[in-house]
């Protein structure tokens, strides 16, 4: 597969994660970077995503929403770099969370938050992913590990 096509893949790739998902539009989740080793989805801090008004710190729900975003990324980012003969334009693999774990680490306090997944395992049913998310600052928020099924 030619390279053009494979970012136009990527592309496409990161239009639907970013675009085409309402749930992912509410939360403003942005593509930061399309590398299959650690892609990165981005956010700006806004009043919407608070979950605590007294201490304005981000909302867990949306803090583990990021993390399975990101995890889901990073899987359909790997399923193409595995096997780019496979994928086009219009037919993605279907990406569904059997389990997800987060570990909330510190208050969500920030201008802007990044969330980075990394493929541990894919397997031809179910993948494993670790990923996290960092503030503006680089302090790290949050950790989550998730299995997906892959069809």
């Amino acid at each position: 597969m030619a390279k053009l096509e494979i970012e136009g893949i990527e592309a496409a790739i990161g239009a639907a994660f970013e675009r085409m998902i309402p749930f992912n539009r509410v939360l403003g989740l942005q593509i930061e970077s399309l590398d299959t080793e650690a892609p990165k989805l981005k956010f700006d801090m806004r009043p919407e995503l608070v979950g605590n008004p007294v201490r304005q710190i981000l909302h867990g729900g949306v803090i583990s929403a990021t993390l399975d975003v990101v995890g889901g990324l990073a899987i359909a980012l790997a399923s193409l770099a595995a096997k780019p003969e496979l994928l086009t334009v219009t037919q993605f693999p279907n990406i569904g969370t059997i389990d997800l774990r987060v570990d909330y680490l510190r208050p969500g306090r920030g201008k802007h938050f990044v969330a980075t997944g990394r493929v541990v395992r894919l397997g031809g049913r179910v993948a494993v992913v670790h990923m996290d998310l960092v503030n503006d600052t680089g302090e790290q928020i949050a950790t989550g590990s998730a299995a997906y099924i892959v069809d």
